[in-house]
């Protein structure tokens, strides 16, 4: 459904291989649980990342929101070691804040997340946005419902990946410690790049009272509830980010910190990583 909305540009990616150190010493009370530590390392596959906008306040997103859990869950099948094995493929789904004036207000919705749409669009050249919209990479993919995406991805895997990324996750009691690093290789992307952060999770369900989708129950999956960014590179391809992630009202399941580069100029998301279920 289009809505008259412009703006400028900006992009991200993404990528993963976890080793999960967390225990409790043998003999220790539980409240001298040591906390859990992940680690992740980008490699020599350039991880697909998929961006969905979409919003409660548009009948015609629930479709693209249910195409989304099911092509990309949120839990790998059982017979993946979940925390152990990278998953194929990275989703993320941001809800925008300008159907909120139509009746019914998403409480996941912000208007940071209408920016980046803006700016995604921008970076495509277009001079409008819309929801649903699905994004492969930084490039706007429309016929996502007829097996663009699957196209698109594979184009994106064919294709060395541009940046390095790492990744560290620390679960506290209430909040995760946060660091990544990044470099960019090649030295012209090195002026353009940006490293992203996302926090996003899962397993979230709404009863619309009211607007386009009264009625509905709707469920949400790969959730975007804090995005931080755009954090620069410098002269040597470098970028490093330290923070603190508390836990959102309404905490979902599967939680994951995304980090992501992209090119700021024409929006490709040079590389990815991940870290799920860090607890």
């Amino acid at each position: 459904m289009l809505m008259p909305h412009t703006r400028n540009l900006r992009c991200l990616p993404v990528m993963f291989a976890a080793t999960v150190a967390a225990g409790l010493a043998s003999a220790a009370p539980p409240e001298a649980a040591a906390p859990a530590i992940c680690h992740a390392v980008s490699g020599p596959r350039t991880m697909p990342l998929i961006e969905l906008f979409t919003s409660e306040g548009c009948d015609s997103c629930p479709p693209a929101d249910r195409w989304l859990s099911a092509h990309f869950p949120p839990h790998f099948p059982p017979q993946f070691p979940y925390r152990l094995a990278a998953p194929p493929v990275l989703a993320l789904a941001y809800h925008v804040d300008y159907w909120d004036r139509l009746g019914w207000r998403d409480r996941f919705a912000s208007a940071r997340f209408t920016q980046r749409q803006n700016d995604v669009m921008a970076a495509n050249g277009a001079s409008f946005v819309y929801t649903p919209q699905v994004v492969v990479q930084g490039r706007d993919v429309p016929g996502w419902n007829r097996g663009r995406v699957d196209e698109a991805i594979a184009a994106v895997e064919r294709r060395p990946p541009r940046a390095d990324i790492a990744l560290d996750v620390t679960a506290g009691t209430d909040a995760l410690q946060l660091r990544a690093t990044a470099n960019v290789k090649d030295p012209i992307s090195r002026k353009r790049a940006a490293l992203w952060i996302a926090y996003a999770d899962s397993g979230h369900v709404t009863q619309v009272g009211a607007g386009e989708n009264r009625g509905a129950r709707l469920r949400h999956d790969h959730v975007v509830r804090s995005l931080y960014g755009p954090f620069p590179v410098d002269a040597n391809g470098e970028s490093r980010v330290s923070m603190h992630q508390k836990a959102p009202d309404e905490s979902g399941a599967t939680p994951r910190v995304v980090a992501f580069v992209q090119d700021m100029m024409n929006g490709d998301v040079l590389q990815a990583l991940a870290v799920t279920d860090c607890r």
